[in-house]
């Protein structure tokens, strides 16, 4: 099986090895791979594997060899899935690599807008402390986790991970999901996404990217929020109507914003959250701890294992 990957960089900049994969087939590595390299880098290949590089239509008409596409992340939205699916080719993903860190993320973020410890170590190693007439000072209120209710929309396995954490910190947690019914065990209770938004001091989102949850944070879901409330967006970035949320953030009606995703990666300098009011803006890292990263790599070489076996895992294409 002759493979190609087409964005290599990201999951393997040297520090990790492909060499699992390399052991299914031979593999030609990418750092990156410009729209209209695609299909000439990817014409002899069986498998295609992507992080970030969109997989079109066109572009799986015009490769008859390729039969495999994995995508190296848990996001599968840059391949055209339908497509595949006609040609009878699996697009599997890896679901699970990063629930850890994305929630270690999570956290980061808050409890960066609510201790403010960069900014404060910053000032310290200013020469602030030192020249304080007190022991100690601060900026801004710092906020206490213990009793806000965490909202979180989206509960799957890195949405209940973030709840235990939220638990542990002494939160209580509500939950939105898809689908409202029940879930056995030691879940949070359930709401519709109003009423989350409403009662929320955090809200924390965790769904995949669809036409239904597209821009689903807009000026009227963030004129239900609390203004005393903080948004956490550590999973899609078109989840949330950029503009919208600048302009809430600069107007003071909702208290701040955590992100480690945009609509556009890089973005362009004209995003307006780029410049907002009490918002913290990581580029898209909760993922990429090494750890991470080779739990990525061992599960997309198991992946392609399970293909050539004849018994594809962890499809997304149907």
């Amino acid at each position: 099986m002759n493979i190609t990957i087409l964005d290599g960089f990201t999951a393997n900049p040297g520090d990790v090895s492909w060499a699992a994969v390399e052991a299914v087939g031979p593999c030609t590595v990418h750092k990156r791979t410009a729209a209209a390299d695609v299909v000439p880098r990817a014409l002899e290949a069986d498998a295609i594997l992507t992080n970030k590089t969109i997989v079109s239509r066109e572009m799986i008409e015009a490769l008859p060899r390729l039969k495999y596409i994995g995508v190296l992340a848990t996001g599968f939205n840059i391949v055209d899935v339908a497509a595949a699916r006609e040609r009878g080719i699996p697009v599997c993903n890896v679901p699970e690599y990063g629930t850890p860190n994305v929630t270690q993320a999570v956290f980061a973020l808050l409890l960066e807008l609510t201790n403010q410890t960069g900014h404060h170590a910053g000032t310290v190693r200013a020469g602030r402390w030192t020249a304080s007439a007190d022991f100690c000072y601060w900026d801004g209120e710092l906020v206490e986790l213990a009793g806000l209710t965490l909202g979180i929309v989206g509960y799957g396995r890195i949405g209940r991970a973030v709840a235990a954490v939220g638990q542990a910190f002494g939160m209580r947690v509500i939950a939105h999901r898809r689908t409202q019914a029940a879930v056995a065990g030691t879940d949070p209770p359930l709401a519709d996404l109003d009423t989350l938004l409403r009662e929320s001091d955090v809200v924390s989102l965790h769904c995949p990217l669809t036409p239904q949850t597209r821009e689903m944070i807009n000026a009227r879901s963030l004129g239900i929020m609390k203004s005393t409330a903080l948004l956490i967006n550590t999973s899609r970035g078109a989840l949330v109507n950029e503009a919208d949320l600048a302009a809430a953030l600069n107007a003071g009606q909702i208290a701040g914003a955590g992100l480690d995703v945009l609509s556009v990666e890089p973005p362009p300098e004209s995003n307006p959250l780029l410049g907002a009011r009490n918002c913290l803006i990581t580029p898209h890292i909760a993922w990429a701890t090494r750890n991470a990263r080779r739990r990525l790599i061992e599960v997309t070489a198991s992946n392609l294992r399970a293909f050539a076996a004849g018994q594809p895992q962890n499809v997304v294409s149907g």
